[in-house]
């Protein structure tokens, strides 16, 4: 598991190594805050777009600018073991930054991915993989399963018990 989490110059390298043998790239990102299976059913499905699934992962302060002060649940760190976790997933790395525009333009992937919750005018970086060659694909998202609907569920479920 690890052997996966790699940091931002080191999975560069390794992404181009992988390219130049031939290597089909798949990258996407997001919180992956409190993993479920819309998160992991996403993940197989940006795996069978080709050989090599990279993943980005917003850090914690990236994530509280996007979701707001009570997020994430999970620290980046444990966030980013759970995702090495997965069969699928084959490299992971955090970023700062509010959006992953800067990691997309380092890796150029050849396939880069997002859910269905998003438009393809919406998805960063999808105009830099297009230009290079490559393509952008959104995966229908999975109604009803959410993050934000577990932690409803939880709170309801738990606030009788206070």
């Amino acid at each position: 598991m690890k052997q996966k989490i790699k940091e931002r110059k080191d999975l560069t390298k390794i992404i181009k190594n992988l390219k130049a043998k031939g290597k089909r790239i798949i990258f996407t990102n997001g919180c992956f805050d409190l993993l479920h299976v819309g998160h992991v059913r996403y993940l197989e499905e940006a795996k069978a777009l080709g050989d090599v699934l990279v993943i980005g992962v917003n850090s914690d302060s990236s994530v509280r600018k996007i979701k707001g002060p009570e997020r994430p649940i999970l620290p980046v760190e444990e966030r980013i073991e759970i995702l090495s976790g997965l069969e699928c997933v084959d490299y992971v790395a955090a970023f700062d930054e509010a959006d992953p525009l800067e990691l997309i333009t380092s890796f150029l992937p050849n396939v880069l991915v997002k859910g269905g919750d998003w438009t393809k005018e919406q998805i960063v970086g999808g105009e830099v993989v297009e230009k290079s060659g490559g393509e952008v694909v959104i995966i229908p998202f999975v109604q009803g399963v959410s993050t934000s609907n577990l932690i409803e569920t939880i709170l309801k479920r738990y606030e009788k018990r206070t």
